[in-house]
């Protein structure tokens, strides 16, 4: 597949919100193995269609378990709290610290359609933070208590 270029901090997609996915189609499909292979040449864990230039409601993730891709995707539950470290692909040589739930339930479609509810922990759970976030135009540094050298 494609390897996209990946929008960086001053590009004004980032900060828009992004549609929903009225039709899962070969369109859909082929963007969502461009944004993984975008993300593993990159070396990142996480991908919003945003960040590739697209105002989808897309995103993908492989935090080592495997690729998981959303389509739609929501926050519909949170627990705890839990101060982590957020770095960006589109925000490049930049970390700050941050609070993040510690548990997040969240609500998707998966490529065939069907309605999937993923429990994310820990850096999981940062991770579909992080890249829900990106759908609605918010960026890490938006949440920031301390960035870091």
């Amino acid at each position: 597949m494609a390897i996209r270029n990946i929008r960086t901090l001053g590009d004004d997609i980032l900060r828009k919100q992004s549609r929903a996915v009225e039709k899962i189609d070969d369109k859909v499909l082929i963007l969502l193995k461009d944004m993984a292979d975008t993300m593993y040449t990159k070396n990142g864990a996480g991908l919003a269609a945003p960040q590739v230039g697209i105002l989808k409601r897309l995103v993908v993730i492989d935090m080592g378990e495997g690729l998981i891709n959303l389509i739609n995707p929501e926050i519909i539950e949170t627990q705890g709290t839990q101060k982590v470290v957020e770095g960006c692909l589109s925000i490049p040589g930049k970390w700050g610290k941050l609070e993040r739930p510690a548990e997040v339930k969240v609500k998707a479609l998966n490529e065939a359609g069907e309605e999937i509810i993923i429990t994310g922990e820990g850096d999981f759970a940062k991770c579909l933070c992080h890249e829900i976030d990106h759908l609605n135009g918010i960026l890490f540094i938006d949440k920031v208590t301390e960035f870091l050298e």
